[in-house]
């Protein structure tokens, strides 16, 4: 098994080939020009060739540890992510959006009755999958601290799987969608729910909500979908200092990733390097009684053989004493 990642060893960014948790500078073996988003513009070549790297002598690889791991597709590209995709986590956005806000008191039968007839009403519509946008300059690094921004400060996490696009996809069909597929990653859609709406005002803003510089933490590294054999039966964990916060399958997804790439493909053309989030698990902070992130929460993350990532909140640099 081995993984594509982008690296920083307090020089220039370069393209890395993690082995059994060492990185081969591939700038080395396929030249100073190369990045992960031209690797993934030839993805079935550049897959074949990473396989023979991986398999030679890797005496003169870095430690993982010793890099600093930025978003693993360099230059980034378009950036997709998926709403409401998770049936637990679904019961559990209309259970809290039922029980109102703090300080008001009501039976927790009655809201709980209310929260599944809101989601079986959603079910029933069969609508298509909730997919937008976020502008790539919200990604960082699976090891890079997470700005709190203002306005704002009910700051939430959202663990997600995500898909990197490896061939060009338009109006595929679910069964040829895993073709386009290049591999999974981690990526953590950080999300301020007190700016996600205007008041009087019935749309939602994500760009204030979703799309600040860091809310996307992102990696460690691609893993091809080859060695993930079957993504529903991954595990997400996310731990904030400590305290188990989400621990879920993906099994409990509702629109799968051949879904996904079909819908989102219909709507715009997808090209390799793409991001696509499939959603968050259950586990957020409103059903941790508004538990929301504060400056100095450690975010743990991992997802089952996709590595893990560490985040230190920090507060909005403009808003210091």
């Amino acid at each position: 098994m081995f993984a594509l990642g982008t690296f920083a060893d307090g020089g220039d960014a370069f393209a890395g080939l993690v082995v059994d948790d060492r990185v081969v500078d591939l700038r080395t073996a396929l030249g100073s020009d190369i990045n992960t988003a031209a690797l993934l513009a030839d993805w079935p070549d550049s897959l074949e060739r990473l396989r023979q790297l991986a398999e030679c002598d890797l005496g003169r690889a870095m430690p993982l540890s010793a890099l600093r791991p930025l978003p693993p597709i360099s230059p980034a590209r378009q950036v997709f992510c998926a709403g409401a995709n998770y049936i637990t986590h679904l019961r559990e956005m209309a259970y809290t959006g039922a029980r109102g806000a703090p300080g008001e008191s009501r039976p927790d039968e009655e809201v709980k009755a209310e929260a599944e007839i809101a989601v079986q009403n959603f079910l029933a519509a069969k609508a298509p999958p909730f997919v937008f946008t976020v502008q790539s300059s919200a990604l960082s690094g699976a090891h890079d601290d997470v700005v709190l921004w203002g306005p704002g400060s009910a700051h939430d996490w959202e663990l997600e799987l995500a898909i990197v696009i490896g061939r060009a996809a338009r109006d595929v069909t679910p069964g040829e969608a895993m073709g386009h597929v290049a591999g999974y990653t981690i990526a953590n859609d950080i999300s301020t729910r007190d700016v996600m709406f205007r008041p009087n005002f019935p749309l939602s803003d994500f760009l204030m909500s979703k799309g600040r510089p860091t809310f996307k933490p992102t990696g460690p590294y691609l893993v091809p979908r080859e060695f993930v054999e079957d993504y529903r039966q991954l595990r997400i964990r996310l731990k904030v200092n400590g305290e188990v916060m989400q621990d879920e399958a993906v099994a409990d997804i509702m629109f799968g990733v051949e879904e996904l790439v079909s819908y989102t493909s219909s709507v715009t053309p997808l090209e390799p390097g793409d991001l696509l989030l499939t959603g968050s698990p259950a586990g957020n902070a409103g059903i941790h009684g508004n538990r929301w992130l504060r400056p100095g929460d450690v975010i743990e993350a991992e997802i089952t053989g996709l590595g893990s990532q560490r985040n230190t909140c920090v507060p909005d640099p403009r808003h210091r004493n």
